[in-house]
């Protein structure tokens, strides 16, 4: 297996598949713990939370979603071309 420096230099799709995959998983960390601080937060409304919740639903999916191709493009690039960390 190679260091992840000698990959970028001998596959330079491949350190690219992977940063891509490294900035969606720091993408939904972040939704992830700022949904966390909003959840502790006290909103007036039973409405209000509501449409909080199905936007934040709906927005957890789109990061999921993301972070599923991500991952699937490294692994199909990986299988393709033998390429691994």
């Amino acid at each position: 297996m190679c260091s992840f420096s000698t990959l970028a230099i001998s596959c330079p799709e491949h350190a690219r598949l992977e940063d891509e995959y490294l900035q969606a998983r720091d993408r939904m960390r972040n939704f992830l713990t700022g949904s966390r601080e909003a959840a502790g937060l006290r909103l007036g409304k039973v409405r209000r939370v509501s449409r909080f919740a199905a936007g934040k639903d709906k927005e957890e999916q789109r990061l999921a979603d993301q972070m599923a191709m991500a991952i699937a493009r490294l692994k199909e690039h990986i299988a393709a071309h033998g390429c691994e960390r």
